[in-house]
């Protein structure tokens, strides 16, 4: 499918606000190009995306679709996948994008050794390059592939979220901070916000 792809300024930009430059940016620069092309971009909460990982294309979609968690229509689900769904709330309109294990290529499993190692004892100089080498060819397979052989594309099981709400506030019995109401947890006829609540669950 064809699908509008983001100028060379936004995409410097887009990494800029990320910090680095990396595969998963790269993924998530291409579900929003995606979301971008089929759906517009969200100037306030006409577009919901709920991501389904926190990894680094999560700040990509947030910076190109203009779905944020401050506005509300950003939702992160604690899953563990590369999966995006987009909702457009003026006609229904909805898509999860899952990212497919042969997006990576061939570099992949080099790029995974490198990096545990890298996490765990270091690298040599050698390996350094060769990492960088492997991350930089794996972004670049990613921007340079056709949409389809990145992502499945499948219709949602999960409904609309609704539009964000404002809470009240209520003040935590116990360390006296405001804490909105929504999140408060009721013990021995006190309301306690949840760390305080979980402190006296662990005693």
């Amino acid at each position: 499918m064809p699908i509008t792809r983001i100028s060379e300024n936004k995409l410097n930009e887009t990494i800029a606000f990320h910090g680095h430059w990396c595969p998963g940016l790269a993924i998530g620069i291409r579900a929003a190009e995606w979301a971008i092309s089929e759906m517009g971009k969200s100037s306030d909460e006409e577009i919901v995306t709920v991501v389904e990982t926190d990894m680094c294309g999560v700040d990509a979609i947030q910076y190109l679709t203009g779905c944020t968690f401050g506005k509300g229509n950003l939702v992160y689900k604690d899953y563990g996948k590369n999966a995006f769904t987009f909702y457009r709330r003026r006609d229904g309109k909805t898509m999860r994008l899952v990212l497919r294990a042969a997006a990576y290529g061939d570099t992949s499993p080099l790029l995974g050794r490198l990096h545990h190692k890298r996490e765990t004892v270091g690298l040599s100089e050698e390996e350094e390059k060769t990492w960088r080498e492997a991350r930089s060819a794996i972004s670049r397979r990613i921007m340079e592939s056709e949409i389809e052989e990145l992502f499945d594309f499948k219709k949602p099981e999960e409904p609309l979220p609704k539009k964000a709400r404002i809470f009240a506030s209520l003040v935590c019995d116990n360390c006296g901070e405001p804490v909105m109401e929504t999140r408060t947890r009721s013990f021995d006829q006190r309301v306690l916000c949840i760390p305080c609540f979980d402190a006296i669950e662990r005693r």
